[in-house]
């Protein structure tokens, strides 16, 4: 299995998310890597399932799919339970992998 983390350098939420991911793939997937790539040109996010910063992708999939990929370089916006927010809350993640698995 393929973790990754696509993200742009002004993201404010993809360390936070990094982390979040880490602690759920130590929980739900032991052992597994995380790759993490800077998306750094629109050509780049062209070329990605990219659909903002931050995307988790496995296997190329992403993780919280939503209506599209995006060239932009601009943060993406999740739908917590608080509310809109720029990462996935912990158990969103965990959930996630979960259903993936």
């Amino acid at each position: 299995m393929t973790i990754e983390l696509l993200h742009i350098s002004d993201c404010p939420s993809w360390e936070d998310t990094l982390h979040r991911l880490r602690v759920a793939v130590d929980k739900t997937l032991p052992g597994t890597s995380i790759d993490v790539t800077l998306i750094d040109s629109t050509e780049t996010a062209q070329s990605r399932p990219f659909a903002g910063s931050p995307t988790i992708l496995i296997d190329g999939a992403d993780l919280f799919p939503s209506q599209g990929r995006t060239g932009d370089l601009a943060c993406r916006i999740y739908f917590t339970p608080l509310g809109m927010a720029g990462s996935p809350t912990q158990q969103q993640i965990e959930e996630a992998l979960a259903t993936h698995g």
